[in-house]
């Protein structure tokens, strides 16, 4: 039997992957195509992160990541580099959860499921 840590891995791979394969198939994600994975994927992370930032919307955040991980600045993004925006949207949500320990799925009592809404069989 996989563990947590094992499954969320291997999903953070097949996700990639289902989005990156779209158009043209060239494995790498565009602006569109990142900002559809967020969008389709993360939606309750996005509308959680955006009241923290004042002024930032959902779609400005998105081209901060995308800008952030694109390190060649080749206007798409590899693996390694999505695996950096992945690391930055992690740490916001570990920051997030220690904001307010009376909030639900706050503070050091918070969940580690796996309430993300899909599947990890996503295969290409």
């Amino acid at each position: 039997m996989k563990t947590d840590l094992e499954l969320a891995l291997e999903c953070a791979v097949n996700v990639y992957h289902q989005y990156a394969l779209k158009k043209p198939l060239d494995d790498y994600l565009d602006r569109g195509e990142f900002k559809a994975l967020l969008k389709d994927t993360a939606k309750p992370f996005l509308d959680n992160t955006t009241p923290v930032r004042p002024g930032l919307s959902a779609d400005a955040y998105m081209e901060q990541l995308f800008s952030k991980a694109d390190s060649n600045h080749d206007g798409r993004l590899k693996f390694t580099e999505f695996l950096s925006t992945l690391m930055l949207v992690v740490m916001e949500a570990h920051k997030r959860s220690h904001k307010d320990p009376n909030e639900p799925g706050h503070g050091h009592g918070h969940s580690h499921d796996h309430g993300h809404g899909h599947g990890h069989g996503h295969g290409h």
